[in-house]
């Protein structure tokens, strides 16, 4: 879920003057530069944001994910984006032309997500489009340079919703925490958060104890925990420790999960160490858990069962998404990596929605990473059949003040494990926007 602590850690959140106007600098200095070039018209090379899905030939983005790491991974993204390119192009195209999707592993590390983006530069990708990776430091910079849009990350870093050229369509790990703290906090006794030791990590318990204090609870205990174990046993333990200490009083302790792919094998460890003390409740996010992972877990019997869950966008049930199960179905039916219910695969297909519009607003003209970019900056509104509210992004939204002007979908929806199904606990969405503005980050 979270990329390596390096040597000397320091917090994913920078004090808010320098993270906002350094990507500005950033826009500022390339808008400078192809100011230049044009006007100059010789000496500069290619103009970026110029050349790429230019002419009658196809329009090329790319879509990145980690594939077969020890840490987490997301291959339904890029093999969904494969299989919405066949299905577009089957029907007709994006205005005409072919999409073509570049895919790209980025390792979870830092060199292979640069190397990432450097190739949707040289290959002229106009966006990216649907993607995953923990290491923004690394190929944000490659991005800018070009001019190239990040459409629909993940939403696991925090230059996500602080760089222009970032079009996020959730509220990434921001938004689900302080949702669940939100919930949590009126009637859990302790709370401990088990999360990832990691530079990303560091950023998790600010949101989930804003959620807390909304809630009126003290904050969470932070327990870290390494990102790729193959057992928890040891973390297990202190958060039952924490959750079921004196200060439980009468109120039922709660132990939160953030860990991506390792929820599961934290659960493992959870459902042997929890037998030594009294009951507790869980509370986990979607990403860290699936309806596959709750059946493997043992379903009804596992260690999920009545666990609150946050997530970004409806339960997978919702008619809203037979449009992607549609694609899936006609052209991805028997590709094992794409999963209906993985939140990597919807934000993949909602973050192909957004760029589908913003091409057709291009009403057949010249289509470049320039042009996405003009359309999606000038006010476009883009619909997602009900899956997020009507996203729009402006050069700065509401949650600017604590340092996240690209955030403007805070919506999340409250979900349950009830009899080993994950259902809807909560009838739409809940906007915890306001929340967030409380958020203690600095």
């Amino acid at each position: 879920m979270t990329g390596k602590r390096r040597t000397s850690p320091r917090s994913t959140f920078l004090p808010r003057s320098f993270r906002f106007t350094r990507s500005v600098r950033a826009t500022a200095l390339s808008a400078g530069a192809l100011a230049a070039c044009a006007s100059l018209a010789v000496g500069c090379g290619a103009v970026p944001g110029i050349s790429g899905g230019s002419g009658d030939g196809p329009i090329v983005v790319m879509t990145w994910a980690p594939e077969e790491t020890s840490a987490t991974n997301k291959p339904g993204m890029p093999a969904f984006a494969l299989a919405y390119a066949r299905w577009i192009n089957a029907n007709g195209g994006l205005n005409g032309r072919k999409l073509k999707v570049l895919t790209c592993n980025d390792h979870n590390d830092t060199v292979s997500a640069a190397a990432c983006a450097r190739r949707a530069v040289k290959e002229n990708a106009v966006a990216v489009v649907g993607s995953y990776s923990q290491h923004s430091d690394a190929f944000f910079p490659h991005l800018e340079g070009a001019g190239i849009a990040y459409i629909g990350g993940y939403g696991v870093t925090n230059a996500e919703f602080t760089s222009p050229l970032s079009y996020p369509v959730n509220g990434g790990q921001p938004s689900l925490l302080a949702g669940l703290g939100k919930e949590l906090g009126p009637t859990c006794g302790p709370v401990s958060l088990v999360r990832p030791d990691t530079i990303a990590g560091d950023a998790l318990p600010p949101m989930l104890n804003a959620g807390l204090t909304a809630g009126g609870h003290d904050e969470a205990e932070d327990q870290r925990a390494p990102e790729d174990a193959t057992e928890y046993a040891t973390q297990a333990e202190a958060a039952m420790k924490n959750a079921t200490g004196e200060s439980a009083g009468d109120g039922k302790g709660c132990v939160v999960t953030a860990l991506g792919d390792r929820t599961a094998t934290f659960m493992d460890s959870f459902r042997r160490t929890r037998a030594d003390y009294p009951d507790v409740r869980t509370g986990t996010v979607l990403g860290s858990v699936d309806q596959t992972v709750i059946n493997a877990a043992g379903a009804a019997s596992g260690p999920f069962e009545g666990a609150y869950v946050t997530g970004w966008y409806p339960v997978t049930s919702d008619p809203a998404w037979a449009p992607m199960k549609k694609v899936i179905s006609e052209e991805a039916f028997s590709d094992t990596r794409i999963d209906p219910t993985d939140t990597g695969v919807q934000t993949t297909w909602i973050a192909y929605t957004v760029f589908r519009q913003a091409v057709e607003a291009l009403d057949g003209g010249e289509v470049t990473a320039d042009s996405v970019r003009g359309a999606l900056d000038n006010g476009l509104k883009v619909t997602t059949g009900g899956l997020t509210p009507t996203l729009r992004w402006g050069f700065t939204d509401r949650l600017a003040s604590i340092g996240f002007p690209r955030l403007v979908n805070a919506d999340v929806t409250l979900q349950a494990v009830r009899k080993g199904r994950l259902v809807s606990a909560k009838k739409g969405f809940v906007d915890v926007t306001k929340t967030l503005e409380k958020a203690d980050i600095d």
